[in-house]
Formats: structure tokens, sequence, C-alpha cells
């Protein structure tokens, strides 16, 4: 089965994500977004595998994706945004043949392998 992480590994619940897969004897391919960015193809399969959407996928901690939010943004301002700030997007986040999902709390990346 391929593992992808989407991580930030100054997030430490993405650290744990990580841990925790490594612990199951699971080597994950690890995308480090904060460096590579997103693609548009990337962030809306995400969006669909997770079922939450784009605006799902926004990390409500940050003030522009707060803002996104409370403007109720449509998914193309969101996708613009998300592609210009990666840091918008939630972490971490775990896809699999099975689906994907974000990993808050950590133990939801199991839901998916």
């Amino acid at each position: 089965m391929s593992v992808v992480l989407y991580h930030n590994p100054k997030c430490s619940t993405s650290r744990n994500a990580l841990a925790l897969l490594r612990e199951r004897g699971i080597e994950p391919t690890v995308v480090e977004y904060l460096k590579t960015g997103w693609d548009k193809a990337t962030l809306e399969r995400l969006a669909s595998n997770t079922g939450l959407g784009l605006r799902g996928l926004l990390r409500a901690k940050e003030a522009a994706a707060k803002a996104l939010l409370e403007a109720n943004a449509s998914d193309a301002d969101i996708l613009k945004a998300a592609l210009a700030e990666p840091v918008l997007i939630e972490r971490p986040i775990i896809e699999t043949d099975k689906g994907a999902r974000i990993g808050r709390p950590v133990e939801r990346v199991f839901e998916v392998l």
C-alpha cells in the first residue's frame, strides 16, 4: 500500500503522526509541503479524498485561512490562496489507496491504513 504523509517537521502533531507510522513499520513517502508547495491537482484530490472539500483543508489557526473561512471564500479563491501560501493547509495529511485524512487527532491516520 502506498502511504504519503504531507508533513511539516516543525509541527509536533505532524512529527507524532510520522513516528506512529514508523512504529507500525510503515515508512511513508514524506512530502514537506512547505518546501515543495502544493499543486492544484493534489489539493483537489485531497479535498475530495478527505471528504472535507477545500474549506475543510484550511488550517483555521492561520489568520489568512481564518479570513477565507469568515469571508465564505469560493473554492477558486481558497485554491489560489493555498497555492500561494502552503501553510494555509492543515497538517498532517495522510493519503493511501483507502483515502485521505487530516491527522488531528493524530490517531486519525489509522483510519486509512
